[in-house]
């Protein structure tokens, strides 16, 4: 680099450190203008256009970043990320996988930030295939995002929820009763433990977590809302006048979640 390239790369960098956008675009936009090899420089500016919301400009800065290094693991990360907001799915599971993979080792060689960076992209991935009723993609993603980071609760969470909606509910129970042992004060998971009870007609039980939430927390109308629609089931199931109802089918997904 030439003394003015040098001056213009430790602006950006002290900008992006900063977080100050328009320093760190001013200094390297001057720089890629004539020093365009440096993988660190697409980055930065690739990560300054996410947080400006540019997220083609961002993708193409990251993209020619990776080109550059493409052991670059940040670099990774951070276009999955982008990826992953522009609703290209299957390019940011893709990336997210590669990333675990570019530091040799394997997962006990990963700092915890960049382990904790790639649950919650798998977790994204897992919410997307969520959205769109492919639970099978949505179940692996949150298995392998709870594999780096088994403390993560709140995915553990929303993989009983998909487990339940697969029609597995055994399954479900597991994880969410791991949860109220581990966080007790997780009342999503005792709310959400007594629906995948309800569905197995298990009643009383549904009834008993729902109320244990509500001793927690009298607020809780979603508590108190399945309750009351639980008990009113109960009062028409003992009209003897009233046809018996069938329980729906489970989803039939086949594949091994162990």
């Amino acid at each position: 680099m030439t003394p003015q390239e040098r001056e213009s790369y430790r602006l950006g960098r002290q900008g992006f450190e900063r977080g100050d956008l328009d320093v760190t675009l001013d200094n390297l936009e001057r720089l890629l203008r004539t020093c365009r090899g440096y993988a660190d420089v697409h980055y930065m500016l690739g990560v300054a256009y996410e947080r400006r919301g540019e997220h083609t400009a961002a993708a193409g800065s990251l993209e020619e970043a990776v080109r550059i290094n493409p052991s670059y693991a940040e670099a990774i990360l951070a276009l999955s990320a982008v990826y992953e907001s522009q609703g290209r799915y299957d390019a940011a599971r893709e990336l997210a996988e590669r990333s675990g993979g570019v530091l040799a080792g394997g997962d006990e060689r990963l700092d915890p930030t960049t382990r904790g960076k790639l649950a919650n992209l798998h977790a994204a991935v897992g919410d997307a295939y969520a959205q769109v009723g492919d639970l099978r993609e949505a179940i692996v993603a949150y298995r392998k995002a709870l594999d780096r980071c088994p403390e993560y609760h709140d995915i553990r969470l929303r993989l009983g929820v998909v487990l339940r909606d697969a029609g597995f509910p055994d399954r479900a129970i597991r994880e969410l009763e791991r949860l109220r042992r581990v966080r007790p004060q997780l009342l999503d998971a005792a709310v959400q433990l007594g629906l995948t009870y309800f569905t197995l007609g298990q009643t009383e039980r549904a009834l008993s977590e729902w109320n244990a939430v509500l001793e927690c927390d009298p607020s809780r109308d979603d508590a108190r809302m399945y309750i009351r629609m639980v008990r009113g089931r109960m009062a028409e199931d003992r009209d003897p006048e009233k046809p018996p109802e069938t329980a729906p089918e489970a989803l039939e997904i086949e594949f091994d979640f162990d």
